[in-house]
């Protein structure tokens, strides 16, 4: 997916907090990072490396002493190489986006009969943030750039950029990934992820809307667009991507898988022992379904972090299954001759859950039972970078449907309907297929209520195909 993070001061040199506040968005991200900082007397420096290999800290702080300023912005990408320097009629900045351009060939097209210049990746791709970048040069100011932006790009963008005269945050027109402002005495922070803000003594202060376009100062920050009435902004941060301290649309991500929990733990009929996550990110469910079940939250697994402490890492899938298996723990003394319930996030593929129920009974474990804190993945995302899968047939559902019915995307709708017989029949098959004695999974209804917005506000679309507004409409 990605992260964005900037922070300008007015006295203090910017480089401690940026470190800091780029480095707590690396559960977004595995591929790429940089920082960029400005410096009236010495101008723009900028860093870039790969997180393919190591840690986001151990490759920049050995050269945290030439950079240099008030004022800077990281990012961690799973994408593209970022940040870019640019010079154009509007001024020198550097630039960093959370982005899905699934429209690139066709911009990129575009831009070369206006005879404008597209530098290559060694790979022969185009960098989507250089597409963002110059599409911003072709308005007459960065507001009018930023909204050729939004009327061009299909998928998504969210942008900060590093100007001689400031930062200034743009978040996606439909809001479909997160920016807030921070501040503290004497500074200001602009991030995709809340919890940077804590540790670095800085209090949210503002959720910047969809569209909505922000100046940040040493002294403070103006409105310079409008946030658009309309907001789709993706339900999966508070499931599966966010960070437990981070906040959303003012809704905490602990405090929503908790309630996520606790609804499913009301209303579940099955007699367990205990209720068990599938760490990280099914903790706050569990905890939550034991309470509203009645029944004592218990680690029968536990995450070893001190050589894998990253779930996103590394890019090979096959590798990713393996250091997943070998990471997660079982508690033996826990799981034995127990009725035991685990929560996860979400089922995608299915892999690395079969290898795990398999494993519980192998130890013992009477009954394994799962409870999973999103609606069946049926649709794959067009909005954002949600995975590295490349076909709707990467989902154990998709599959199913297709051993069904014949066909993956036949009759895709009822199987997206909780109770119908269609959906009925694929989550038993799931459960089935894994080896447990019982699969459910959360309401869309439950999610909604969880997170605290009306529907309208929120993207559904990988649960239900019920996004409001379609790759063609989305920039009307």
């Amino acid at each position: 997916m990605g992260g964005i993070f900037g922070t300008i001061a007015r006295e203090n040199p910017c480089v401690t907090d940026l470190f800091y506040g780029t480095d707590y968005h690396s559960h977004l991200g595995t591929r790429r990072a940089g920082l960029a900082t400005y410096s009236t007397e010495e101008g723009f420096f900028r860093s870039i490396h790969s997180l393919e290999s190591s840690y986001f800290r151990t490759k920049f702080e050995p050269e945290l002493c030439k950079f240099r300023g008030n004022s800077g912005i990281g990012v961690i990408s799973d994408t593209d190489a970022q940040p870019l320097l640019m010079n154009s009629h509007l001024g020198r900045f550097a630039i960093v986006t959370v982005a899905k351009v699934n429209n690139q060939d066709a911009i990129s097209a575009d831009l070369l009969s206006k005879n404008l210049p597209l530098s290559e990746f060694s790979s022969g791709k185009i960098n989507p943030t250089e597409l963002v970048s110059l599409l911003i040069i072709q308005g007459k100011d960065f507001v009018e750039g930023i909204e050729n932006v939004y009327r061009t790009v299909k998928g998504s963008c969210t942008m900060l950029l590093l100007t001689e005269d400031g930062l200034i945050a743009a978040r996606d027109s439909w809001g479909r990934t997160p920016l807030a402002i921070g501040r503290k005495d004497g500074a200001y922070a602009i991030a995709s992820e809340t919890t940077a803000f804590a540790n670095l003594g800085y209090e949210i202060d503002k959720f910047i809307g969809p569209g909505e376009i922000v100046r940040i100062k040493a002294d403070g920050y103006e409105v310079i667009r409008k946030p658009n009435p309309k907001m789709q902004i993706c339900s999966f941060l508070w499931i599966y991507y966010g960070f437990p301290t981070s906040v959303y649309e003012g809704k905490n991500v602990e405090e929503m898988r908790n309630e996520t929990g606790r609804i499913m733990g009301r209303e579940d009929k099955t007699e367990v022992d205990c209720s068990c996550s599938i760490p990280d990110s099914g903790i706050g469910m569990a905890i939550g379904y034991a309470e509203g079940h009645n029944v004592p939250y218990k680690n029968g697994f536990s995450k070893y972090t001190p050589t894998w402490p990253r779930s996103f890492m590394p890019i090979n899938q096959e590798t990713r299954n393996l250091v997943a298996k070998m990471k997660l723990i079982p508690n033996s003394a826990i799981l034995k001759g127990k009725r035991v319930l685990f929560c996860d996030d979400s089922i995608v593929r299915g892999t690395q859950l079969t290898d795990s129920t398999k494993l519980l009974h192998s130890l013992g474990a009477r009954e394994v039972h799962m409870r999973i804190a999103c609606p069946p993945l049926l649709h794959s995302c067009p909005f954002i970078n949600f995975s590295a899968s490349k076909s709707e047939l990467d989902l154990i559902t998709r599959r199913i449907i297709r051993d069904f019915e014949g066909d993956s995307g036949k009759n895709v709708s009822a199987y997206s309907k909780t109770d119908s017989p269609e959906y009925n029949r694929m989550v038993s098959e799931i459960a089935s297929r894994l080896n447990l004695d019982s699969l459910k999974y959360s309401k869309i209804e439950s999610i909604v209520s969880a997170i605290g917005l009306d529907k309208c506000r929120l993207c559904t679309h990988c649960f239900d195909g019920s996004s409001a507004f379609t790759l063609e409409e989305e920039n009307v």
